[in-house]
């Protein structure tokens, strides 16, 4: 395949992989984004394979079988409850992939620049190992505290941000020597000891962020992942690895600011420690008295009153795996000319979009699912709001409570209703660690149990 028809076929691949984000950007169009970036990737491939390698076959197309058999057999067996861990576990595969390049580009003798060109290519080396090192481990760490393995809480370490600037000034000092040692014909223990390093801060980073904060950590190292790869572009002279690579990074970017301005933080702020770090002042006001339980038929014969029904989804949905009873829940409602929406959080779930895939797994129509800024003000005219288990997007105490762990977090005010009853399986905190004085309010009823079994029976009330 000639270099031209290989330029060819990347900018092909570039422009499917823009039409992708851009179809990833709406659940209706999600599918043909998904198709887009499939065959963009396939594109690549093809072009890279016929194109650009001359050698080592049969060590490239093994890697490729096996790394896809993995990659299928993951895929097949990996619940939607267990989707944010996935995510993260794949962005720690980028990081690595993105620091092993990088030493092997560095200690490849048949890579030769002079002067100025290989000043650059230390400096290119150099951030691709430093991105990639942190990416790798911070994503380690998320992996481990999406699945349980790592507690939620935030670590907090005494003088925590002299130490991350430590860590920085290290990076820097030792990016320095690398370059000057590299043009005498050595560098490899800077470089080392840079990747220790950077290996740490990205372990210290992501710890030390709490529970609440996670979907913005997701879509940060997603960033992450994306300038790591964009780095190994420059590394390679590969012009679709650093294009692929700068639509990641500033997607992710893009989305973590979003998603920052979703919990009214500045992003500093998350990376710094994010929520979960105040001592707090004790338990928020409203939380000692006692919770009113419901009964499945009790929570039927208030739906059937109702005209107006606002159904908000939280993380015991996934894992409850309610997405489906709670789309015959909707279908029976609608069929008795009730009004039923959908209000998302933006962090809703442990990774951004988390609730909207549920629900489009579930076949509950696009046009009723809502994005918190646009069914907050309609609370008051809400007959009953259906909390399935959320926690910290309907705190109340995120709007009362200044010294709350989440305090400033805009949340769904389900309070405002005439009636929410919650489905929980119990009265333990959310992924924040701090109890939810929205339980204790008047028109507030809990229904205790799985969510999926619950609202089967709620159904069958019905």
């Amino acid at each position: 395949m000639s270099a031209g028809l290989v330029t060819v076929a990347y900018i092909g691949a570039s422009i499917l992989f823009i039409l992708a984000l851009g179809g990833l950007s709406h659940p209706e169009t999600a599918r043909r984004g998904n198709l887009y970036g499939i065959a963009g990737m396939g594109i690549a491939l093809l072009a890279t394979l016929f194109g650009v390698v001359t050698a080592n076959y049969g060590l490239l197309i093994g890697g490729l079988v096996v790394g896809g058999a993995i990659g299928l057999a993951l895929a097949r067996r990996v619940q939607m409850t267990q989707m944010p861990e996935l995510v993260a576990i794949l962005h720690s595969l980028v990081g690595l992939a993105a620091m092993l390049v990088g030493f092997a580009n560095f200690m490849d003798p048949n890579v030769q620049y002079s002067g100025v060109e290989a000043t650059i290519h230390d400096v290119e080396v150099y951030l691709g190992i430093l991105i990639g090192a942190v990416t790798f481990s911070g994503s380690v760490v998320a992996f481990g505290k999406l699945s349980g393995r790592i507690s939620g809480k935030p670590l907090v370490l005494p003088a925590r941000h002299w130490l991350n600037l430590l860590l920085l000034l290290a990076s820097i000092w030792y990016g320095i020597e690398f370059v000057e040692q590299s043009a005498a014909g050595a560098g490899l223990v800077p470089l080392i000891v840079m990747s220790v390093v950077a290996l740490l801060f990205g372990v210290h980073m992501v710890m030390a962020i709490g529970g609440a904060d996670m979907p913005v950590v997701i879509s940060m190292l997603n960033s992450y992942s994306g300038w790591a790869a964009a780095a190994t572009g420059f590394m390679l002279s590969n012009d679709l690895l650093i294009v692929t690579g700068a639509l990641v990074g500033s997607s992710g970017a893009i989305l973590s600011y979003i998603m920052c301005r979703a919990m009214n933080r500045r992003f500093l702020a998350v990376i710094a420690g994010g929520f979960g770090t105040s001592t707090g002042a004790g338990a928020p006001e409203g939380t000692d008295g006692e919770v009113d339980p419901i009964e499945a038929p009790e929570a039927a014969q208030l739906l059937t009153l109702a005209k107006e029904v606002m159904i908000v989804p939280g993380y015991g949905m996934a894992v409850a795996q309610a997405q489906h009873a709670v789309f015959e829940l909707t279908k029976q409602l609608k069929e008795r000319g009730v009004n039923v929406r959908f209000g998302i959080h933006p962090v809703a779930g442990r990774m951004p979009g988390h609730m909207n895939v549920l629900l489009a797994e579930a076949n509950v129509p696009y046009d009723i699912v809502f994005e918190m800024d646009e069914i907050n003000d309609d609370f008051p005219d809400i007959d009953v709001s259906i909390v399935i288990g959320a926690n910290d997007i309907v705190n109340p105490s995120a709007q009362e409570e200044p010294d709350s762990p989440i305090a400033g977090m805009p949340v769904l005010e389900v309070w405002n209703g005439k009636t929410t009853f919650v489905l929980k399986r119990s009265m333990a905190t959310g992924y924040a660690g701090v109890q939810n004085p929205l339980f204790f309010k008047d028109n507030t009823r809990m229904l205790f149990g799985d969510a999926r079994d619950s609202l089967g029976e709620v159904l069958r009330n019905l």
